[in-house]
């Protein structure tokens, strides 16, 4: 008799196409990712239809490796969560696409999921959830901080007005003349150097958890065009120290606040930007003493895109009994809280 919970994931809302195999909602089985940064890298940021294209030479190899990698069949799935969105439409649809013929194939129930709540619920396959909790959500195109109060319910409290925290990173990098994704190399960067550049904070009116990052962005760029005319030179590494500080203390604050004004039991870091190990040690020495509150922090594999996110996410949706119908659709501007 069968007792375990036997869930596929496929995620392409971007450059990575990805499938995983997660057992009873927390157990990774499986979990293949194919990156495409080396073809966009030369462009210095995604192309839509270069990212499209990958998708198709890969879905189906990766697929065939998770199970391969699981050493199951599809008769084995009990249901396939796919990310319907936000993303890249025609990204989207490359996932979409494969997930329902898949599911109409074999008999298989659909799940479409949030790209934003895999990310939270990526933090599961760590630790089990204790509500309320609060998510801090960093990535490329998405900075906010979101509250649950039991699982798959989601309140915004606070999101980015402009630029999100990860694209306000890759602006910077571009600016500095670093490698895409510029991220990781603005992190490094920064480690060798001093924040000693004054560069403002946007705390927003007050009690406010959004968050705006365009006008710092604007701020370092100004900052190395003045010095240019001056005829002086910026160490850049002092540079990405100050804009790295910048951003990560009003992220850290901006959580701390609200932790504590909802009273929650855990803060969980969520995205692409909660590989930067600034963040990670700013949040670790902020929440270190507070014994009331558990902060979690996902391994690196996790932080980015990926399948087994996507899978841990629709576990729950699917013991929910929510269904997604052959005619799913990729939808680049789906809201989170209608998850």
């Amino acid at each position: 008799m069968k007792t375990d919970q036997i869930i596929l994931g496929i995620e392409t809302s971007c450059d990575e196409t990805a499938a995983a195999i997660i057992k009873n909602g927390r157990e990774i089985v499986s979990n293949v990712v194919a990156s495409q940064i080396e073809s966009h890298k030369r462009f210095g940021g995604v192309v839509p239809e270069i990212a499209s294209r990958h998708h198709v030479e890969q879905m189906t190899l990766v697929i065939e490796e998770a199970l391969n990698q699981a050493n199951i069949q599809y008769d084995d799935i009990d249901a396939i969560a796919v990310t319907e969105g936000p993303g890249l439409v025609g990204a989207l649809l490359i996932g979409v696409n494969a997930a329902k013929a898949i599911a109409f194939a074999h008999g298989i129930p659909l799940v479409g999921v949030h790209h934003i709540a895999g990310h939270i619920y990526a933090n599961r396959l760590i630790k089990e959830m204790k509500f309320p909790l609060l998510s801090l959500v960093v990535s490329g195109g998405h900075t906010e901080l979101v509250l649950m109060e039991k699982h798959g319910s989601f309140k915004v409290i606070g999101e980015t007005r402009d630029d999100a925290a990860g694209e306000a990173y890759d602006k910077v990098a571009r600016t500095l003349n670093l490698p895409y994704p510029g991220g990781p190399h603005i992190d490094r960067l920064a480690q060798e150097g001093q924040p000693s550049i004054k560069l403002p904070r946007a705390w927003l009116e007050e009690g406010s958890y959004d968050f705006s990052f365009s006008g710092l962005k604007s701020a370092v760029i100004n900052t190395l065009h003045n010095a240019e005319q001056r005829g002086e030179k910026i160490a850049p590494e002092d540079l990405a120290a100050s804009f790295q500080n910048s951003v990560i203390e009003v992220l850290t604050v901006k959580t701390v606040q609200a932790a504590q004004q909802y009273q929650v039991k855990q803060v969980l870091l969520a995205g692409g930007v909660a590989a930067n190990k600034g963040l990670r040690q700013a949040l670790s020495e902020q929440f270190d003493g507070m014994e009331d509150v558990e902060l979690i922090i996902p391994p690196l594999s996790l932080c980015t895109d990926n399948a087994a996110m996507i899978a841990a996410a629709g576990s729950v949706l699917f013991e929910k009994g929510k269904r997604a119908g052959l005619d799913l659709n990729g939808n680049p501007g789906l809201a989170l809280e209608s998850q």
